[in-house]
């Protein structure tokens, strides 16, 4: 059976991008991106949604975006969905899907007055963190 596995969004940095590097010396940066749908609610108002997606970059791109990018700015990510799996401290199985970006097109900054209007949306409580010895979320 034929699959496919590809994911193209364009959104905002919900915070800066947190760079990291793995015991082999790979770098690795996740960005936290805001994602904004419009839509119809029954009673034909306009409603936005905001989804946060954990994007993943690897060496030389996840430089880049550690330089280059900051809170607010806009970027079109292209790459696939990855599942991981593990256990907490008090040994719950916890499992998160991310993104793990092929390429990330940095979008153009917006103008003074115009950086004041990014919704970013409220981000969840609660935030996958990955331990930076092991790559692992702890």
């Amino acid at each position: 059976m034929v699959s496919l596995n590809k994911v193209l969004m364009v959104g905002n940095l919900a915070k800066d991008p947190e760079l990291r590097y793995t015991p082999q010396g790979s770098a690795v940066a996740t960005l936290r991106l805001a994602v904004n749908r419009s839509f119809k609610n029954k009673e034909g108002e306009w409603q936005k949604e905001v989804c946060f997606i954990n994007v993943i970059a690897w060496g030389a791109l996840a430089e880049r975006c550690n330089q280059y990018l900051e809170k607010g700015r806009g970027v079109f990510v292209e790459g696939s969905l990855i599942s991981r799996s593990w256990k907490n401290s008090e040994g719950k199985t916890r499992s998160v899907i991310e993104v793990r970006a092929a390429s990330i097109q940095f979008m153009p900054r917006p103008a003074k007055q115009e950086s004041k209007d990014v919704d970013l949306g409220a981000e969840p409580e609660e935030i996958v963190k990955l331990d930076d010895e092991l790559g692992e979320v702890v």
